[in-house]
């Protein structure tokens, strides 16, 4: 089952004696333990019937001594362990249990950051019984669809720049991408519309860009992330002195005007010795090199080293780095 499926069951009351959730993607795991705590008991019963264990201060004893009770005046009794993987040493001390589980116990290990290895005996014990449960970080061509998800389960309405700009902003952090749109929630009015406007005013970045990831926005001439990432660089100045990212840019520059002269009387080893790269980036440059032409390079240097003396106050004083940024990356790419 997917997490959508096992949401949809734990809401069915169709619950499994175990739930071994495990991998990178801890928002699902927090997710569905969230769920099955919220679910399978009533708020009367938990006082008797509710255990919460943390892999760090618990053993496999006393889990175990848990799991074999019966339930007080309820159907279940429930056994959560948080931070399941400090248990990883002795995950062998529950394979007669796993085998033979309490059908009134509900079972759920949250295994976080790392996968049960599947080609071991417990592995494959917990697959064959379907116990087990992995969930992959979201890859990034479809953090999109997942924005667009979360904001229907929410009520919001997003337009398709706001929901790229959230994926762009916040990366795979799917809490934190829940935890923004809740907010957007309670600052529209009705049906309004989300928009970039009210994204870029109400959410901050939380995600550090670097200035190898500024470099490949302007590579596939994606002007929009080039953007964000100028204003987080301008916004964050010591961090990311304006200075530094000029400079490489000029150097990135200078290196796509040689590839340009010399791309086709060279392979590409030849070629990535020349202009000073790795074989590895020469997609980039490739890519580049169709958006930008050695007439254009020659410009952008030119205003390279303009808005160099204009960051160092010789042209016009008292500009900001976030407006020379803003309009420097602009210029670049327009």
């Amino acid at each position: 089952m997917n997490f959508k499926e096992i949401i949809k069951s734990i809401e069915n009351g169709i619950y499994q004696p175990i739930y071994f959730l495990n991998g990178e993607n801890t928002y699902f795991i927090d997710k569905i333990s969230e769920k099955i705590l919220n679910s399978v008991l009533e708020e009367s019963e938990k006082d008797f019937n509710e255990t919460i264990f943390y892999g760090k201060d618990s053993t496999p004893e006393m889990i175990l001594d848990v799991c074999k009770r019966y339930p007080v005046m309820s159907t279940y009794q429930l056994v959560v362990v948080k931070e399941a993987q400090h248990l990883s040493r002795s995950l062998s001390q529950f394979e007669n249990y796993f085998k033979k589980p309490v059908i009134s116990t509900i079972l759920v290990f949250c295994f976080k950051g790392k996968k049960v290895d599947k080609r071991k005996s417990i592995g494959k014990l917990l697959s064959k019984n379907n116990f087990i449960f992995n969930f992959d970080p979201i890859k990034d061509y479809q953090l999109p669809d997942w924005v667009i998800s979360c904001a229907n389960e929410n009520k919001v309405k997003l337009d398709s720049q706001a929901t790229v700009l959230l994926a762009e902003f916040l990366g795979n952090n799917l809490s934190e991408i829940e935890k923004n749109i809740q907010k957007l929630k309670l600052l529209i009015n009705g049906d309004e519309t989300v928009n970039v406007e009210m994204v870029q005013k109400h959410i901050g970045f939380s995600k550090d860009y670097n200035l190898f990831e500024l470099t490949d926005a302007i590579a596939a001439m994606n002007v929009q992330k080039a953007g964000f990432i100028a204003y987080h660089f301008g916004k964050n100045n010591k961090s990311h002195p304006i200075v530094v990212t000029i400079g490489h840019l000029y150097g990135f520059f200078t290196k796509l005007m040689k590839f340009h002269f010399y791309k086709d009387t060279m392979s590409d080893n030849q070629l990535s010795g020349k202009i000073g790269v790795h074989p590895f980036f020469l997609k980039q440059y490739k890519q580049a090199s169709n958006f930008y032409s050695k007439t254009k390079l020659a410009q952008i240097l030119s205003f390279l080293r303009h808005y160099d003396l204009m960051s160092k106050g010789v042209i016009v004083p008292n500009v900001s780095e976030e407006e020379i940024l803003k309009e420097m990356i602009f210029k670049i790419m327009h």
